[in-house]
């Protein structure tokens, strides 16, 4: 049964679809009728154009996959989405690029479908009307082999699979809404071969046997975006800890590897009570890391359950303070990015700058690398990094072909440094507030940049308009508060490796070295 049956759904639905309503405006509502073709649509996201589909709103998801005991075959796929509408709707759109569709249904009823760009195109056999529940089940594959020319989706590992779908490779994986402004609730099915373990977002919610394979249920408590969906599959051991509060803590290793990473996995605990001494209760109903057994480039802070490489932590060329501070990054993401969602991709840096805010912080306090001697560097590069790929709140667009080009450094240690110049310009006491205020007032929702420059007026007592038209709109970086001897060098390169950031940024060809 779905996390979010029709009956009991209808209300928080109806909150979340302002979310959908603001980016709705940007494009046309009023879907064309059933005889003319089909065509991709969007959301109007400035960087993702044909981004997510306008006309209803996502309740849940329902994910089942069936993988067969090799990661270069398709998986079989049943995706089920509960949707709320928001307009009246001959046609359909969903995201989904990398699989074969044997069927769709609406309602109940067998529905038309077309392939139209990078979106699946269902004409039901009736027209839903605006304001209606409407279940699509789509029956498909999953390709893990990598779509020509594209990035993310199925990672494939030593012995399995993971998932890394930011930002814009969800629908690589199954048929959905993809895009952060539509969160819903996930229940994801597993089935594998015995001698593999299969893992996703949220809590586990029972296991079946059957002729040698095993079905995994997991549900998530909380709505999730698109892009932060995960399911590790394979030779897998799951460790349990016990993290504040009681918040239940599972990490995700290779078995052959436990015993070398369990001494950073028992840091995880300690690193969540850090985080909410800053920021405030834990947002979610668990948390652990996947270690993945493959060379991604990358780390991901997909909800309740990181994705990290192995050799991050087997690799004895770095140092334990920078790989700690890597974690911290991630585990900042359940509140910034993860618990508090972009609204759209523009708004990025919020995610990206706060977690390298935390990441910096705890480098600060648990290793001791001074904050300012990075952001000191950071401001250095700045120019440089906006004139390469923009203000932090208007990055520019990615290459084609390179989605991932959006994660440049402007928002990573470029967006930290505007957080560390709004504390120079309202005090300490006063940013710790507004951090606080962000999170709780946009818990399990989203967050424009727009959202927080107001908040911060209304944290701080002060109009902060002109402060942050040029911090996060200019093209040159404006003067540091408290800092006048700080200037810009455009010949000044990155941070060193030591106070790069995270390895995330490693997507966008800077950051921590490989």
């Amino acid at each position: 049964m779905l996390l979010t049956p029709h009956s009991q759904a209808a209300a928080p639905i109806r909150r979340r679809r302002t979310a959908a309503a603001l980016l709705a405006s940007a494009v046309s509502v009023c879907l064309v009728a059933a005889s003319a073709p089909a065509v991709p649509l969007g959301v109007g996201d400035r960087l993702f154009p044909y981004l997510g589909n306008p006309g209803y709103d996502v309740a849940s998801y329902d994910l089942s996959f069936t993988y067969p005991g090799g990661n270069s075959q398709p998986l079989r796929a049943v995706t089920t989405i509960d949707a709320w509408t928001t307009a009246d709707l001959d046609r359909v759109n969903l995201d989904f690029a990398h699989g074969t569709v044997q069927s769709v249904e609406v309602d109940g009823d067998p529905a038309e479908f077309h392939t139209a760009g990078e979106d699946l195109v269902i004409t039901p056999e009736n027209p839903v009307s605006d304001g209606k529940w409407m279940r699509i089940t789509v029956r498909h594959t999953s390709d893990p082999v990598p779509a020509k020319g594209r990035e993310g989706g199925w990672v494939r590992t030593a012995d399995g699979l993971a998932m890394a779908n930011q930002a814009d490779a969800a629908h690589l994986v199954f048929p959905c809404n993809d895009h952060p402004s539509d969160k819903a609730m996930f229940t994801i099915r597993v089935t594998a071969p015995d001698g593999h373990t299969a893992v996703a977002n949220g809590l586990p919610a029972g296991t079946e046997t059957s002729r040698g394979t095993t079905t995994w249920t997991y549900r998530t408590q909380h709505p999730m975006a698109t892009e932060l969906a995960q399911v590790s599959i394979g030779r897998s051991t799951v460790l349990h800890r016990t993290g504040p509060h009681g918040l239940p803590v599972r990490d995700v290793v290779p078995t052959e590897h436990r015993k070398a990473l369990e001494p950073w996995l028992e840091k995880t605990p300690g690193q969540i009570t850090w985080m909410e001494n800053k920021v405030g209760r834990y947002p979610f109903e668990t948390y652990g890391l996947l270690m993945a057994d493959a060379s991604i480039g990358f780390e991901l802070e997909t909800q309740t359950l990181s994705l990290f490489e192995r050799d991050l932590f087997t690799d004895r060329a770095h140092p334990s303070w920078y790989v700690e501070s890597i974690m911290v990054h991630e585990l900042a993401h359940q509140w910034f990015g993860n618990s508090v969602s972009p609204r759209t991709w523009s708004d990025l840096w919020l995610n990206e700058g706060h977690a390298t805010w935390y990441e910096a912080l705890y480098a600060e306090e648990r290793g001791g690398k001074p904050m300012r001697d990075r952001m000191k560097a950071a401001y250095g590069a700045s120019d440089r990094w906006r004139a390469a790929g923009g203000p932090p709140a208007a990055p520019k667009a990615p290459d084609p072909g390179r989605k991932t080009d959006i994660f440049r450094p402007n928002v990573y240690d470029g967006a930290a440094l505007v957080l560390y110049a709004l504390r120079q310009e309202i005090g300490r006491p006063a940013f710790d507030r507004l951090e606080r205020a962000l999170v709780e007032r946009h818990r399990d929702g989203t967050a424009a940049t727009e959202d927080f420059v107001r908040l911060a007026a209304e944290i701080s007592g002060r109009d902060l308009g002109g402060f942050f038209q040029g911090w996060l709109y200019g093209e040159k970086t404006p003067p540091m508060p408290g800092h006048p001897d700080w200037k810009p060098d455009a010949a000044a390169k990155s941070p060193d490796a030591a106070a790069a950031g995270p390895r995330e940024a490693g997507r966008a060809g800077e950051g921590a070295p490989r």
